[in-house]
C-alpha cells in the first residue's frame, strides 16, 4: 500500500497551520470520493472566520480520511468557524451514511490495507497478533501541519497508543 501523502499537502502553509482529521468508518466508493472532493473544495473556498476568508486546505486521503487545514497566519479560526467545520463534517456523515466523528475508532495498516478497530478491541487485537508495536497507526490527533507530515502515520510503539498496550521494551 502506498502511504505517500506529503506531496499533496500545500507548500505555502506554515508548519503551525491548524489541522483536523476526520476518519470515516469505512472506505468511500470512488463516486463518493469524487463528490466529497468537490464538497471539500467548496468548503475550503467558502470557509470564513468572523467574515474573513480562512486560508484553508481540505482533502480526502486514502479514501477514508478527511483532512482540514487552516493557515492562521492571517485569520485565526475561532469557535464559530470551528463550529461551521464540524457542521460540515456532520453533514457529510449524514449524506454518505458514515461516522466521521467517532474518535474511539482507530485505523491501522494491517496486511497492506487500512483496518478500523474500535478502541475496545485493541487489547484483543494485540494479544492475538493482529497488531503489534511495529504496526502502522493513523494518529488522527495531530494538531498541525508539521505533526501531520511527521507523526500522522507512525508505528504503534511511537504513538500515544504505546502506553495502552503491553509492548515489549528491548533489553
Amino acid at each position: 500500500m502506498n502511504l505517500e501523502y506529503r506531496e499533496l499537502l500545500p507548500d505555502n502553509f506554515p508548519g503551525n497551520s491548524k489541522v483536523w482529521i476526520y476518519q470515516s468508518s469505512r472506505l468511500f466508493t470512488l463516486s463518493e470520493a469524487l463528490e466529497i472532493e468537490t464538497l471539500l473544495n467548496k468548503f475550503a473556498a467558502e470557509w470564513r472566520s468572523h467574515g474573513a476568508e480562512v486560508n484553508a486546505y481540505c482533502n480526502l486521503f486514502f479514501g477514508q480520511f478527511i483532512v482540514l487545514m487552516a493557515d492562521e497566519s492571517q485569520v485565526g479560526v475561532g469557535g464559530c468557524s470551528t463550529d461551521s467545520s464540524v457542521r460540515f463534517i456532520k453533514d457529510l456523515s449524514e449524506k454518505f451514511g458514515v461516522d466521521l466523528l467517532n474518535r474511539t475508532n482507530l485505523a491501522f495498516v494491517i496486511k497492506d490495507k487500512i483496518q478500523v478497530l474500535p478502541m475496545s478491541q485493541l487489547p484483543y487485537a494485540f494479544e492475538n497478533g493482529f497488531i503489534n508495536g511495529d504496526t502502522l497507526f493513523f494518529d488522527n490527533l495531530v494538531l498541525n501541519k508539521a505533526a501531520l507530515e511527521s507523526k500522522w502515520i507512525v508505528p504503534v510503539k511511537e504513538s500515544w497508543l504505546a502506553s495502552k498496550l503491553p509492548l515489549q521494551v528491548p533489553s
